[in-house]
C-alpha cells in the first residue's frame, strides 16, 4: 500500500460517518420539528405516530383518553435546551407543554420527559416515552 493511501482511507472512512452523522442528524431534526408541530396543533392522533410500536402495544390510548386530549388546546411548547444524546441511539428532551380545558378554562404545565431511540436500518427516529400525561394532579 502506497504511503499516502492509508489517510485517503481514513479521510474516505471519516467522509463516511460524517455523512451518517448529518443524516442521523437531519432525521432527528426533522422528527422532533414535526412531533412538536402535531402537538402545537393539537392533532394527537398525528404525535401517535411518531410512538414506538412496542411501546404503544403496551401502552394502548383508550377511547376515553382520546376523548380528553380532544378537549384540550396546546398553547405552548416550549423544548428548553432541546434534545441531549444519551448514548449512541438515543436523545432525551425535556418540554413544557401548556394546555387549557377547552371545558373549564383551567391551564396547567405539563413537564414531558420524551425518550427518542434511532433506528439505524430505517433512519427513523421513534418516541419510546408516549405522548404527555396530561392527567391533572
Amino acid at each position: 500500500m502506497r504511503p499516502y493511501a492509508l489517510p485517503a482511507v481514513a479521510l474516505a472512512f471519516l467522509a463516511l460517518t460524517g455523512c451518517a452523522t448529518d443524516k442521523r442528524n437531519q432525521a432527528l431534526n426533522k422528527t422532533l420539528m414535526s412531533y412538536a408541530s402535531a402537538i402545537r396543533w393539537g392533532d394527537f392522533t398525528s404525535a401517535q405516530a411518531f410512538i414506538d410500536k412496542d411501546y404503544l402495544q403496551e401502552h394502548p390510548i383508550s377511547s376515553i383518553e382520546q376523548g380528553r386530549l380532544q378537549q384540550l388546546r396546546v398553547t405552548g411548547y416550549d423544548e428548553g435546551a432541546g434534545p441531549k444524546p444519551d448514548g449512541d441511539d438515543d436523545v432525551i428532551q425535556v418540554v413544557q407543554v401548556n394546555v387549557v380545558n377547552i371545558n373549564t378554562q383551567a391551564e396547567r404545565s405539563v413537564i414531558d420527559r420524551q425518550r427518542w431511540h434511532y433506528d439505524r436500518e430505517k433512519n427513523k427516529w421513534t418516541l419510546m416515552t408516549g405522548l404527555p400525561d396530561f392527567t391533572p394532579r
